[in-house]
């Protein structure tokens, strides 16, 4: 007797359950092609192991926010970390906590430098503080918690090597010695009776001034000397032609450290 072939068409509605299959008799040769859709699977029956490696591309992750950051938690579940604001830098929160955007760290930043540099000579005569011409540089701090920076360096000489210097904001004169009879006060001071006049002496002052202003604020250098000497700047005080006595260059910087 021939044996018919049956087709889907002579087969009730769910007439065959999985009890009807013989064990391994459906293959991947047996599927039609996009014959088995999401209603099909059993929640959760795709695992890791079933899925091929690179196989999830950005475009099949769901949806977030622009500028969040995928991180871990403690228990290793993924976390998304909340866009910063501008300016912001990602900083570590420690061991088993995802790390967070913070303001960065202030204070200590160097907000700007401003200089003066004075190459040409200068001389006095003058017994009382008197402005080293050139030597002066202004300053408008970005905030009045600023600090300021002042760098002096210089280099002088007189006939026996007396001279003062004191250093000033404004007109305020800052960093100076205290009081002591009628000795004078300055920031700097020399003197060497032996003299030479051919070598210079080295002026070097740093302070850190806290000028609490928003304002310009202008730093110089004030000197004078004894009665009939001649104090000299960025030279010797003989000052011959020849090889043996030296001209240099001197400078004043500002530098604006935020708080």
């Amino acid at each position: 007797m021939a044996l018919t072939k049956i087709t889907k068409s002579m087969m009730a509605d769910e007439s065959i359950d999985s009890d009807n299959y013989v064990d391994g008799s459906i293959d991947n040769a047996h599927i039609a092609d996009d014959a088995i859709d999401s209603e099909h699977y059993a929640a959760g029956s795709i695992d890791e192991a079933h899925i091929a490696d690179n196989a999830v591309s950005l475009a099949k992750m769901a949806s977030g926010t622009d500028g969040n950051i995928i991180s871990f938690d403690a228990s290793g579940n993924p976390v998304a970390i909340a866009t910063g604001n501008d300016g912001q830098v990602l900083t570590s929160t420690g061991a088993g906590s995802p790390p967070a955007f913070e303001d960065a760290a202030g204070g200590g930043k160097v907000l700007q430098v401003v200089q003066t540099e004075l190459t040409s000579t200068v001389t006095t005569t003058s017994t009382s503080y008197t402005d080293l011409s050139g030597m002066s540089v202004s300053i408008t701090p970005a905030a009045t918690s600023s600090k300021i920076l002042v760098l002096v360096h210089g280099a002088g000489d007189s006939a026996n090597s007396q001279g003062h210097f004191q250093l000033l904001r404004d007109s305020t004169p800052i960093h100076i010695g205290d009081a002591a009879g009628s000795r004078m006060r300055g920031t700097f001071g020399v003197r060497d009776s032996v003299g030479g006049g051919n070598f210079q002496y080295v002026i070097a002052i740093n302070y850190l001034d806290s000028p609490s202003t928003t304002s310009s604020v202008a730093y110089k250098l004030q000197w004078h000397t004894t009665s009939g000497i001649t104090a000299v700047w960025n030279r010797s005080s003989n000052d011959s032609d020849n090889t043996g006595y030296p001209r240099s260059a001197s400078s004043i910087i500002a530098i604006e450290i935020g708080a």
